[in-house]
């Protein structure tokens, strides 16, 4: 199966953890899209969704579905998203989309977070996938300095030629070269940088199952 088809298979699989009557946490990226055209068939049995970003906001309201702000509703029974990376411990890399910081909201106030993805996401240690790092625009030149002394190489995210900007009105920073072997110590470490608005390592809001969508289908693995 292609990339495009295993996508479609994992999203599908994971209307099986969205309960009727429950409003469902939607995350963010080309593999959500695949879930957010299967939720549409479960539409009536729910009151609607709690989205990571405007861009999965614009497609569930474009289905039908109604979009609840993260204020009106308390706590979610699930939260599906992907992962740029995850590991065996369901710890993951997230942000490629730029949506890290709510998608890291959305996940602390879901009780379960299901992880959706291809095979191609399941890594041995995070590190791989260009680290984003959502960051206030002064911080940017300290932060940088502050990830090269980890070993790290930082590139300024830009759309058009310019900065990219958030939904919140910030900037991304995207940081290689570092091999993430504590990923818990590492987020709680970073987080503490003055300037960051959010790290895409998602320990402490970590994946509690993997839908992984292989060639011999959707692989189920708890955390």
């Amino acid at each position: 199966m292609t990339q495009d088809e295993l996508k479609t298979l994992v999203g599908q699989a994971a209307l099986q953890y969205v309960t009727p009557g429950h409003i469902v946490g939607v995350g963010t990226g080309s593999t959500v899209n695949k879930f957010i055209d299967a939720l549409a068939s479960m539409k009536d049995q729910i009151p609607g969704a709690v989205s990571s970003s405007e861009a999965s906001t614009a497609r569930l309201k474009a289905l039908g579905i109604p979009v609840f702000a993260a204020n009106d509703v308390a706590e979610l029974s699930v939260y599906i998203d992907g992962a740029d990376e995850i590991d065996a411990q369901g710890h993951m890399i997230k942000g490629g989309g730029a949506a890290l910081t709510r998608e890291k909201i959305v996940a602390a106030q879901s009780r379960q977070f299901v992880c959706i993805a291809d095979e191609s996401k399941m890594v041995k240690a995070l590190g791989a996938f260009p680290l984003p790092v959502e960051v206030i625009p002064m911080a940017a030149a300290r932060l940088t300095r502050q990830f090269e002394a980890l070993g790290g190489r930082v590139h300024l995210r830009t759309k058009d030629g310019l900065p990219l900007v958030t939904d919140n009105g910030q900037h991304i920073l995207d940081v290689t070269g570092l091999q993430i072997a504590d990923p818990l110590a590492f987020e709680s470490e970073v987080n503490q940088w003055p300037g960051i608005v959010t790290v895409g390592v998602f320990a402490h809001q970590k994946a509690s199952v993997c839908l992984l969508g292989t060639s011999s289908g959707v692989k189920t693995l708890t955390f």
